[in-house]
């Protein structure tokens, strides 16, 4: 771990060195784009949508400019005869034919079968249209990986039903979802059920501002149904004020600086959404953008019980934090490298002009030291974080919708507070463009963050690379690990979340292996699990539930070039279940109800001292008591018997006792040291034992006067302890 953190740093003075001498950082690659590179493209995204390893691209086309096809650029670095970094459109055979005016599109694995489908953002500024789901036919779609088919049909749930959806159904369409005007959606596992959520915003017809951004839950399987607490569904297109916020607290109030939860607004000219953990508590909170209106921030409030916003506008954004309009974007990192997401927002503050700013978090969620960038009063357009020189803080790529786009430095030190500083004339090609988007990721894979710009108005999209050619060495944070409580085993497994940061956006970490490793003390090996992406900065993981002991657990990151990260190990305490009977004894001949019952401790280390004892029992008889590692049972001994089979085969015998007592009485008895005679039976089923198996016992008995000539006690379950 020392020595890679001097690499680090001298990687980092290395780069700061070769950043502040050079012409340029980035060179125009454009040339390794297919040749039809030209299109109204509102948005790029990037993901590994053949599961060879690069990044591929899909592509928002039509927007205002009309109806268009949009595209997918296939990275050809997996591809026999291929190079990394050249990319091949491969549109007219892996992409649904469908004309739309998309303005978004992302990637996001809908079904969980670890491929990743496409969410289509559209508007209906033209013609009425609604966003699409495609789901990528690879996994348990039967089909191949990377070639995608339109599903919308299936995808949505209750659109426009009464008491469910805040839709009116007069903006249902008959072909499939509503009539919206939708510029970014952004996804989230926001009720922490392992799943990802939609959050589906919408600037307004003619970016009025009084359409509601809407949240969709995942049942599990894909399918998308509004979260609408209130059960207020709207007459018309448009929201009203005073009434209900469909998902957020209190009644709709435009602009409202109320964080009470008494009002809240929901609408707005939205043309961009993150989500992100902005108070610490391990769920996401939502930044909602907005081109005429300030931005809002919408705290989740899922620990209260239950899924839950609160619009907290009033109470985490310094007074004066945003002005004027223009807000198109807003993007949510970690600037300072202090654990929290602080937020770079575009055009938020006008002093004469537009002007981007940046805000510090100050680790519960609320905002302060507004930093404006220098050079940044023009028309700029969406800004992305990226470590351009690898020096391990986050720097911003701004495309610029009527100019040159820009590079701003991170000036953090290490300690205070963070500011950027323009480079764009010493370090930046020439771009002067109609730029909508720009995304930055290690698109060659030689360990420094590319550029891809999508343009607008037919112009070719750019791709920028990076020169530096100073590879990462970065270590991937984990500072923040959920505390696991105490508990009793069993079947439900621990849920923890972590938050994760690297010198990257948090879409590229998104794709990271994430490991959740575990051990029962006193072992030294560790188990691990994988955990999978909340989206924004977290990280959701499962421990199984029968552990029992002092279980510790970390977290394990792997960044794209090898760099390993872990959090601090944390611990809690899995105390063994108690013993549970379950199951139905029968009755013998002279009225007995044998009882299966124990004492002491079922420990997997101790060789004596778990008793099993049964009363009630025939007296004058043989008996034993039998045991299984595979679970209850409870099915019927013989025709005509009372008794229940209460374990599931195979089983294995004890020895057979006499149970002593009176003949013709209920006053006999059978007891036996399971541990003790486990430890003299090392091969018996169960063997070796382990900490938290659970293992089903019963008695059986000789009973002649009864059917079957036997009878049989209740069932008991216990776990063992370490």
């Amino acid at each position: 771990m020392t020595l890679r953190r001097l690499v680090s740093s001298a990687a980092a003075a290395l780069a700061l060195a070769t950043a502040s001498s050079a012409q340029v950082v980035f060179t125009n690659a454009t040339t390794q784009f297919p040749a039809s590179n030209a299109g109204d493209t509102e948005n790029v995204d990037f993901g590994d949508v053949d599961g060879d390893g690069d990044f591929d691209a899909i592509l928002a086309e039509g927007g205002d400019g009309g109806n268009d096809q949009n595209n997918i650029w296939i990275n050809r670095g997996g591809e026999a005869g291929g190079t990394i970094g050249f990319f091949a459109d491969r549109t007219t055979t892996q992409f649904p034919a469908v004309l739309d005016q998309s303005r978004d599109i992302e990637f996001v694995d809908i079904d969980l079968d670890g491929d990743l489908d496409i969410y289509v953002s559209n508007t209906s500024q033209l013609s009425n249209q609604s966003n699409r789901w495609w789901v990528n036919m690879g996994g348990a779609q039967g089909g191949t990986q990377g070639f995608y088919q339109d599903q919308s049909a299936a995808h949505w749930a209750g659109l426009g039903v009464a008491g469910q959806s805040s839709i009116a159904a007069s903006q249902i369409l008959p072909s499939t979802g509503f009539i919206d005007f939708s510029c970014d959606c952004d996804f989230g596992d926001l009720d922490n059920d392992g799943d990802i959520d939609l959050v589906h915003s919408s600037y307004g017809g003619a970016f009025g501002g009084n359409v509601p951004t809407r949240l969709f839950v995942n049942n599990g399987s894909g399918v998308y149904a509004e979260f609408n607490p209130s059960g207020y569904q709207l007459t018309a297109q448009t929201i009203s004020v005073g009434v209900p916020g469909i998902w957020c607290q209190g009644n709709q109030a435009t602009n409202t600086t109320n964080s009470t939860g008494a009002n809240c607004d929901v609408a707005s000219s939205a043309l961009d959404i993150d989500v992100g953990d902005i108070d610490g508590d391990y769920d996401l909170d939502i930044l909602h953008g907005a081109r005429q209106e300030p931005p809002r921030m919408f705290r989740n409030l899922l620990e209260t019980g239950s899924l839950a916003f609160r619009d907290v506008t009033g109470a985490v954004f310094p007074a004066g934090y945003s002005s004027g309009n223009g807000h198109y974007e807003q993007e949510m990192g970690d600037c300072d490298l202090d654990g929290d997401l602080d937020i770079y927002g575009l055009n938020w503050q006008v002093a004469g002009a537009f002007n981007d700013i940046t805000l510090r978090n100050d680790g519960a969620g609320t905002y302060s030291n507004i930093q404006v960038l220098s050079g940044s009063g023009a028309d700029d357009n969406e800004g992305d974080f990226l470590d351009y020189d690898n020096d391990g803080d986050l720097d911003i790529y701004v495309a610029n919708f009527s100019g040159q786009d820009k590079l701003y430095r991170n000036n953090w030190t290490g300690t205070g507070n963070f500011s950027h500083t323009d480079m764009t004339s010493t370090l930046m090609p020439s771009a002067a463009n109609t730029a909508l988007d720009a995304d930055c990721a290690d698109l060659d894979q030689d360990g420094d963050t590319d550029v891809m710009v999508s343009n607008d108005g037919g112009q070719p999209e750019y791709y920028f690379k990076n020169t530096l050619n100073t590879v990462d060495t970065r270590i991937p944070r984990v500072p923040n690990l959920e505390q696991a409580p105490a508990r009793t085993a069993g079947a439900a497994p621990t849920i923890v979340r972590a938050h994760v940061y690297d010198n990257a956006s948090y879409y590229v970490t998104w794709y990271y292996p994430v490991t959740l490793e575990y051990r029962v003390q006193p072992s030294v090996a560790w188990l691990s699990t994988t955990m999978q992406a909340s989206q924004g900065q977290l990280f959701r993981g499962g421990l199984p539930g029968a552990l029992v002991g002092t279980v510790e657990y970390r977290v394990k990151v792997v960044d794209r070039m090898g760099n390993i990260g872990y959090s601090a190990t944390k611990s809690f305490v899995a105390s063994c279940p108690a013993v549970v009977s379950y199951c139905t004894a029968g009755t013998t001949t002279n009225g007995c109800n044998a009882t299966l019952s124990a004492s002491g401790t079922p420990s997997a280390s101790a060789s004596s001292g778990f008793t099993l004892s049964v009363s009630n029992v025939e007296g004058q008889r043989q008996g034993l008591i039998f045991y299984s590692v595979n679970g209850r049972n409870s099915s019927v001994w013989a025709t005509g018997s009372t008794s229940f089979l209460c374990v599931k085969a195979p089983t294995q015998r004890l020895t057979t006792l006499g149970s002593g007592g009176t003949n013709n009485a209920c006053n006999g008895a059978f007891s036996i040291d399971w541990l003790a005679w486990m430890a003299a039976h090392p091969t018996a089923v169960g063997q070796p034992l382990t900490s938290g198996q659970k293992f089903q016992g019963q008695c059986w008995f000789r009973d002649p006067s009864a059917i079957a000539t036997t009878n049989l006690s209740q069932g008991l379950e216990w776990t063992l302890c370490p």
